[in-house]
């Protein structure tokens, strides 16, 4: 029996979620905003959160009503059969996401939908559940977008980026699903040798290992929501745990470097947690050191963006970045993660792709460049191509992701409820030029004002115009604060071995499973507004 199904992602990485989705056999596989739906049994589900890579979590729908007060919402989650999914002596958490008029704070949706639940239990049996916020049996997550209301049942659990290997980190570690979603999209999956000269703590070595050998991500994960619902099928996960028939071999190898010595020592120790030792190497070296590979490579980094770490000559980084691969990575492509404009500027070398992305809050590029040996008529004579088909399409596109950007408006408000939250795509670098010159114009004005007062001032004999709030303006004043820019925080930095034994992980229970099919097309058009 088929339902539907949720996968949740960042801004950037559906279309590479829903290749996934659709290679791993789901069904009706749409794009939305920061999502993919799609439908499956319980199979599906199960595979869903083992095998994606970019999949932040696997929401299953399980009620769609109107909600246009908050009794109505009250009225409508109590009218649902609790004992179906909340078994005695559970717990349960509520998280929500809202837009809508009606209802400003998500908070008071959380707190409508418990008491709603509470109340069902207490009234029918006598008894409530306990609510847990840090390890519930049961989590649920309720969307409003305006008066549409979907209440869904939560099968991941912790975040999916938390695959597990992680032991130690860096400051500003890579998300891990960031991580895989930007080796996905340059098309890499094990042809080459692969390069991160800036690693950190390893991140995008061990993702492209678990690309690379086609691994699900899942296999060093202790355990997903699901396994604690009352119809969990134990037997059928196992089945799907211990089915290494889409694996492969890796013929070639992975590097990663870092100049810090803490940052390699971190990514060694990962990677033996990953149990790929046999496939990466990490080794301390220093990116100005770089020299041309001996095989054919992919470079795929994240350097620093100045934002949370930095380096002491920060577009020094950057000029030594295009310098080393215009003369040390010839006949290969490298893609680079950045944020600043003038940071992209110093590499010195015209990209063939530009993709938007986020890095946690920031809003970032993602940038193909094509290397090769002499002059660019001379390489593309003798048959070489520095942009497909695809790419000048994609960089023809004009505005992309600009219908996005009003999703930005409710960040603040919503943040707390999935990490790394995302609104639109919107680059800055124009804005910041605008608000800077905007910022002279104004500084102008303030001081030709000020002379002309004080002139009438001095030549009347009379009260300083400003009184104090000439001191103010000497340093900027509310101007100045208004216009300064804050920033938030930078997102996230940052052989096969033998597949964990199952027997290690912890004892498993519980499951849920209900067809919620009917209307889904029309249904699922709920997301198209997604957190």
């Amino acid at each position: 029996m088929e339902f539907e199904l949720i996968a949740k992602t960042f801004m950037g990485l559906e279309p590479i979620l829903a290749q996934e989705l659709i290679e791993l056999g789901a069904n009706d596989v749409q794009i939305g905003r920061r999502m993919v739906s799609f439908t499956g049994d319980k199979a599906m589900m199960y595979r869903a959160n083992f095998a994606l890579h970019t999949a932040i979590r696997v929401l299953k729908p399980i009620r769609h009503f109107k909600a246009r007060s908050a009794e109505e919402v009250y009225d409508e989650i109590k009218k649902m059969e609790w004992e179906q999914y909340i078994q005695e002596g559970k717990t349960f958490s509520v998280d929500s996401v809202v837009y809508s008029e009606e209802f400003r704070n998500s908070r008071f949706v959380t707190y409508k939908v418990k008491d709603a639940i509470v109340d069902y239990f207490r009234e029918k049996f006598g008894k409530r559940p306990n609510i847990s916020v840090t390890n519930p049996d049961i989590q649920l997550h309720i969307h409003i977008a305006e008066a549409d209301a979907t209440l869904c049942l939560d099968s991941s659990g912790e975040s999916l980026h938390r695959r597990g290997y992680r032991q130690e980190s860096v400051e500003a570690p890579l998300n891990e699903v960031l991580a895989a979603g930007m080796i996905l999209m340059t098309g890499w999956r094990g042809e080459t040798d692969f390069i991160d000269p800036m690693c950190g703590s390893g991140t995008l070595p061990i993702e492209a290992a678990l690309i690379a050998r086609n691994m699900a991500p899942g296999v060093f994960r202790k355990e997903y929501a699901f396994e604690k619902w009352p119809d969990f099928d134990a037997d059928l996960f196992e089945e799907i745990y211990n089915d290494d028939s889409r694996e492969k071999d890796f013929n070639g190898h992975i590097y990663g470097y870092d100049v810090d010595m803490k940052a390699v020592n971190t990514a060694a120790l990962n990677v033996r947690a990953a149990g790929l030792s046999k496939d990466i190497t990490i080794a301390q070296q220093d990116f100005k050191n770089f020299k041309q590979p001996a095989n054919p490579a992919i470079i795929v980094t994240n350097p620093p963006y100045g934002e949370r770490i930095s380096t002491p000559d920060l577009l020094g980084t950057y000029r030594m970045i295009g310098e080393r691969l215009k003369h040390e990575f010839k006949g290969n492509e490298a893609w680079v993660l950045s944020y600043r404009e003038e940071c992209f500027q110093q590499i010195g070398l015209k990209p063939s792709l530009k993709t938007p992305l986020f890095n946690g809050s920031l809003e970032c590029e993602f940038r193909k460049y094509q290397m090769f040996d002499g002059k660019m008529k001379e390489f593309r004579e003798e048959g070489g191509i520095v942009k497909t088909e695809e790419e000048k399409r994609m960089m023809a596109e004009k505005h992309r992701f600009k219908k996005n950007r009003e999703f930005k408006k409710r960040m603040d408000e919503q943040e707390e409820n999935e990490e790394a939250d995302i609104r639109s795509f919107t680059f800055h670098s124009l804005e910041r030029r605008n608000e800077h010159e905007e910022r002279e114009r104004r500084t102008e004005r303030r001081e030709a004002r000020k002379e002309r007062f004080t002139g009438e001032w001095r030549d009347k004999g009379g009260k300083k115009p400003y009184g104090k709030r000439d001191s103010r303006d000497d340093r900027g004043g509310r101007d100045s604060r208004d216009s300064r820019n804050s920033r938030d925080s930078r997102g996230s930095r940052d052989s096969r071995g033998s597949r964990p034994s199952r027997g290690d992980r912890d004892n498993r229970r519980g499951g849920f499973s209900k067809d919620r099919k009917s209307n889904f097309q029309e249904r699922k058009k709920i997301f198209d507004n997604e957190d």
